[in-house]
């Protein structure tokens, strides 16, 4: 009887952990103000601006950096300019540890009580990514001399995402 009730809430627990990673989706291509994801912009200088896209534990490193190198597209067109270079680019990667426990602490050993004697944990990580850039915004001239210059109408020609689904009802 024992064994059963312990796989029961095992396997409640597996069906309630995919329930929930299933409900997360990935990070949207939004302005972060007032989210825990999304990208945000800030003049440094008459050319020079720092960008960031913060993604959650589903959105993939790609996508991180593919936000952030749109983001930084969109400001250049926004300044009024067509080219832009990263002076400095960095994705950095938060892994967290998780553990669920299942069961209550007892006395399941014949030499005492235990309160670390759990009968099922199960332990996960999920890692979320930042990415940000300091870029410097190019004039024409400045961009044919620069072979690192970007275009930023190729960028957001190729990497603009699909308008989100309308909601169902």
């Amino acid at each position: 009887m024992q064994i059963r009730v312990r796989g029961a809430l095992a396997a409640a627990s597996l069906v309630s952990l995919f329930a929930l990673a299933g409900c997360e989706s990935p990070a949207p291509y939004a302005p972060l103000a007032g989210h825990a994801t999304g990208y945000t912009d800030e003049r440094l200088g008459a050319n020079r601006w720092r960008v960031t896209f913060i993604g959650n534990s589903v959105t993939s490193r790609r996508t991180v950096e593919d936000y952030l190198l749109l983001r930084a597209a969109q400001v250049t067109q926004q300044s009024g300019y067509r080219w832009f270079v990263f002076d400095t680019r960095d994705t950095q990667a938060h892994t967290a540890y998780h553990t669920d426990f299942e069961g209550w602490p007892g006395f399941h050993r014949p030499f005492g009580w235990y309160w670390h004697d759990w009968d099922y944990a199960d332990t996960y990580s999920t890692t979320r990514y930042e990415a940000y850039a300091e870029i410097v915004l190019l004039t024409p001239e400045q961009a044919r001399n620069e072979p690192r210059a970007v275009d930023a109408n190729d960028i957001i020609a190729h990497l603009t995402p699909p308008p989100p689904p309308p909601p169902s009802h």
